[in-house]
């Protein structure tokens, strides 16, 4: 039986469609129907129903379905088990990770923590971070690194991090403004950080009532607003300070406004040998 048969049938019972199958497998529909056909005869007996251009699983396609679908997981693990082989890894680490960590403190760690342990092999998966819970608690991945407090009581988390949050403002070259004169003058830039948008926009509105908002969801597409002057926010101190240091825009001072703290929260639910090793070079170098 070949493989390729298996992974055309899942895929045409997923559509119950050969033309959609023919176009995500990127192959011709004779070539689907001629695998379908080959493995219908290696298994003797039907999987689909042909009614004109439309199909639709017999009752042996359904039963055989799961059957299919774990030759073929259990199929690609192997082979991705064996590819690391190949390439001298002896371990596996599944990272998932929030945007923000991800584009922030996370590639110098990992950069460094490869370097130690060149036979861990490490794949991150960036999620984010209020699914991040959900992840470890299905074992999709041995550590999880958010932004906020998972709501799943079956894992365990613990802070890892914790950084300033910073005033930042576009670059005017016009010396050091006020907090308040950039309350007046930009929309202030809301909700591009999990957890503290909330308290911290309630402080700025009891002692800025006339400043106007414009919510934006994600921190990369925040700091170019930023830089081409649609506005202002408040950033964890890791995610700027590569436009700080470049003068692409400037912090300012606070005055009336305290601003939070970014906390990093570290996320597991067994704790693998791999992730064992993680966790403690993570808490040494951070």
């Amino acid at each position: 039986m070949d493989i390729r048969w298996l992974k055309t049938f899942l895929i045409a019972a997923e559509y119950e469609n050969f033309r959609m199958a023919s176009e995500e497998l990127f192959l011709t529909q004779p070539a689907i129907t001629k695998h379908i056909k080959r493995l219908e005869g290696h298994l003797g007996t039907e999987l689909f129903h042909r009614i004109g251009k439309t199909v639709a699983l017999t009752p042996a396609g359904y039963k055989f379905f799961p059957v299919a679908k774990g030759i073929l997981d259990n199929y690609e693990q192997g082979m991705g088990e064996f590819e690391a082989w190949k390439q001298g890894y002896n371990r596996k680490l599944v990272i998932a990770a929030a945007p923000q960590i991800a584009s922030s403190f996370l590639p110098s760690l990992l950069r460094r923590f490869i370097d130690t342990y060149p036979d861990i092999e490490v794949t991150i998966n960036i999620v984010n971070s209020y699914e991040i819970g959900e992840e470890i608690s299905l074992s999709k991945a041995d550590i999880g690194l958010t932004r906020i407090l998972p709501v799943q009581t079956t894992i365990k988390s613990e802070i890892v991090h914790e950084e300033p949050v910073v005033f930042v403002a576009p670059n005017e070259g016009t010396g050091e403004p006020s907090e308040k004169a950039m309350l007046q003058k930009y929309r202030l830039i809301t909700y591009n950080h999990p957890d503290y948008w909330d308290r911290l926009l309630m402080d700025v509105k009891r002692q800025y009532p006339k400043v106007k908002t414009m919510t934006v969801n994600q921190v990369e597409v925040t700091k170019k607003f930023i830089e081409e002057g649609l506005g202002i926010s408040y950033l964890p101190l890791t995610m700027v300070e590569d436009e700080l240091n470049k003068k692409n825009m400037i912090q300012i001072k606070p005055d009336k406004i305290l601003p939070p703290q970014s906390l990093t929260y570290l996320i597991t639910k067994v704790e693998t040998f791999e992730a064992r090793t993680f966790i403690q070079f993570l808490k040494e170098v951070i």
